[in-house]
């Protein structure tokens, strides 16, 4: 079986990431499923915005947390106007039927409110108590572990992503800690490790692996059996799964 294509921050090489030309984009070009990065706003709202500054995305600087939603909203990202809300992505996904990956970022200066928020959020669309983890629209994913921890804790049937950047020791046997249901080791990772997907599968784990746009690294993820393959360039990534 071949990978499922989601669309990293959107078609983020042929728009600005995180916005909702991006994401429009990604979906024209036969994405599978979309990622996100999420932050709290001074004022409580989850927006899509993958840095703690808004520096390098829009025309304008601060801090995220620092910043209303209503300020957000009057900056320019990368010519479009006004801070993606996740509330407003979640509805693009359902409204496409495709699959959203959220991934919350740390550290913050909200701490666990991120994910509290999220599964508030998700629980006012109906999406908080999926009836499988598989058939879930919403697939929850953090570099942090307790982040992840704290979703299993406030809603036990959404699927989670432990990101990773390196194998710890207690892991290198395919293991994940019994609050993680996938692995997400990066692509770096997998080329020094390919057995790795094999391992983690052996123990009930399916991988999702960021951020692959070369084809060859597209390719030594499908023939390892990397499930997920999150990639800047959904159409482009595509066609070298079809060669």
């Amino acid at each position: 079986m071949q990978p499922a294509v989601v669309a990293h921050r959107g078609a983020s090489a042929h728009a600005a990431e995180h916005t909702l030309a991006a994401y429009d984009l990604a979906i024209a070009q036969g994405a599978d499923a979309l990622e996100c990065d999420v932050r709290l706003t001074r004022d409580g709202h989850l927006v899509c915005v993958h840095d703690r500054r808004v520096d390098r995305t829009t025309n304008a600087k601060g801090v995220v947390s620092t910043l209303s939603l209503a300020e957000l909203s009057l900056l320019d990202y990368g010519g479009e106007i006004g801070v993606l809300t996740l509330d407003a992505l979640l509805g693009l996904a359902a409204d496409h039927g495709v699959p959203l990956f959220v991934e919350t970022k740390h550290p913050v200066r909200y701490g666990g409110q991120v994910e509290a928020r999220l599964v508030e959020l998700l629980a006012t669309r109906g999406l908080a108590r999926p009836s499988t983890k598989e058939e879930s629209p919403v697939v929850v994913m953090s570099f942090s572990t307790l982040a992840v921890r704290r979703v299993r804790a406030l809603a036990p049937r959404l699927p989670t992503v432990l990101l990773l950047t390196q194998l710890w020791p207690t892991l290198r046997d395919g293991t994940l800690p019994p609050w993680a249901d996938h692995t997400g080791p990066s692509v770096a990772m997998l080329r020094r490790d390919p057995e790795y997907v094999a391992r983690a599968a052996d123990h009930g784990h399916a991988t999702y692996t960021w951020t692959v746009d070369d084809p060859a690294d597209v390719e030594l993820c499908a023939g390892i059996g990397v499930r997920w393959l999150a990639t800047n360039a959904p159409a482009a990534t595509r066609a070298t799964l079809a060669r």
